[in-house]
C-alpha cells in the first residue's frame, strides 16, 4: 500500500452496543416515502459511485510496480477493477469491513442524534460530517426512515442508530455515561462559542423548523446555540451540527492523527 494504515487512537468503548448499532443500514422494505423513491440500496452504487471519481484510482496492475502486498485488508475485486469510492487515499483497495474497523480504533467519545419526527431531510449531510470527524455514532430518533442521498455512501462506514423515541434515546445515554447537549438558538440557551463540551457527550439536534422539542430540551445538561448576524431566524441543521461536532473535535481532538 501506497499509505500506511493509521495509528491506533481511542479503543472501541465509544462504540454503540451491537444490538442497536448499524452501519449502513438498509431501508425499511415497508412503506414508501417519494423522496426515498431513487435512494440506492444497500448493494447498489451511490452518488459518489456512479461512473468515474476523480479522485479514484485504477486497478493496482495500472497504478503500481509489482504485485500488491499480501494483506486480509485488501479487497480482490477492488485490486483487479479499481477503486472509485469516496474514502482517503490510504483506505484505497480496502474492504468496506476493514475502513471501519480501523476507524472503531478511532472514533472519538461524542455522539450526534438528530429528531426525525417529520422526515428531516438533514440527516444525510450530519451522517457525512460525522463520518468525517469520527463520531461515536449517529442517533436517528424518531422515524426510522431518511434520506441516504446527502450521505454521499459515508452511512456504510458510520454506526447509525434508530430509536423510537427521546426517552430510549436517553437511556442510551445515560448507559453509555454521556451527557446530552442540545443544540438549539432559543431564549436560556449558551452560546456554543463560549462553552468547554463535556468530552461524552451526545450532541443533539431538532428537526429543520420546530427545532428540539421540549422533552429532549428538558434533558438536556446544556443547551447551547450559534451565534448569528443576520436576518435568518435559524440556520440549516445539517450546518449547524457540522459548526457543532468541529467546536468538539478542536477542544478535544488530537489533531496529530487527522489526515
Amino acid at each position: 500500500m501506497t499509505n500506511a494504515a493509521p495509528s491506533a487512537g481511542p479503543g472501541p468503548d465509544h462504540r454503540p452496543t451491537e444490538a442497536t448499532a448499524a452501519v449502513a443500514p438498509a431501508p425499511e422494505a415497508a412503506g414508501h416515502d417519494d423522496d426515498m423513491a431513487a435512494e440506492p440500496s444497500e448493494t447498489e452504487s451511490g452518488p459518489t459511485e456512479w461512473g468515474e471519481h476523480p479522485h479514484g484510482v485504477g486497478p493496482w496492475n495500472d497504478e503500481h510496480t509489482g504485485p500488491p502486498p499480501e494483506d486480509d485488508r485488501l479487497d480482490p475485486v477492488l485490486l483487479a477493477e479499481g477503486d472509485r469510492r469516496n474514502v482517503v487515499d490510504a483506505y484505497r483497495y480496502w474492504t468496506r469491513e476493514a475502513i471501519v474497523a480501523d476507524i472503531d480504533r478511532r472514533r472519538h467519545p461524542f455522539h450526534i442524534a438528530i429528531e426525525n419526527f417529520g422526515h428531516d431531510a438533514n440527516i444525510g449531510t450530519v451522517v457525512r460530517t460525522a463520518n468525517a470527524f469520527a463520531a461515536g455514532a449517529v442517533h436517528i430518533v424518531g422515524r426510522r426512515r431518511w434520506n441516504r442521498r446527502g450521505a454521499m455512501v459515508t452511512d456504510r462506514y458510520q454506526h447509525i442508530v434508530h430509536h423510537p423515541d427521546i426517552d430510549a434515546l436517553l437511556e442510551f445515554t445515560t448507559a453509555e455515561d454521556l451527557s446530552v447537549v442540545a443544540v438549539d438558538n432559543v431564549p436560556g440557551s449558551v452560546p456554543l462559542e463560549t462553552v468547554r463540551l463535556p468530552r461524552r457527550c451526545l450532541l443533539l439536534f431538532g428537526q429543520e423548523g420546530p427545532g428540539v422539542s421540549d422533552g429532549a430540551r428538558d434533558a438536556a445538561v446544556l443547551t447551547v446555540s450559534i451565534a448569528q448576524f443576520g436576518s435568518t431566524r435559524s440556520i440549516n441543521a445539517g450546518v449547524a451540527a457540522g459548526i457543532a461536532m468541529h467546536t468538539w473535535i478542536r477542544q478535544h481532538a488530537d489533531l496529530t492523527t487527522a489526515w
